[in-house]
């Protein structure tokens, strides 16, 4: 993992997260922990799968890919 795309991001996040602080808009995101939780959640659920090596290709299976 290239440590500086992940500061960039994290900085990205705050800048932004801030902004919409700042212009008291709502954020694009859940705004508590277990909203966020079920975020990382499908983040860790989708790379098992990959690391896996599971996986249907449902497009190719409906005729559509």
């Amino acid at each position: 993992m290239n440590l500086l795309l992940i500061a960039l991001a994290v900085l990205t996040g705050l800048l932004t997260g801030a902004t919409f602080a700042f212009l008291q808009v709502p954020i694009p995101a859940p705004p508590d922990l277990p909203g966020l939780l079920g975020i990382v959640g499908i983040f860790l659920g989708y790379k098992l799968v990959t690391w896996a090596g599971l996986g249907v290709d449902l497009l190719a299976r409906l005729g559509l890919g």
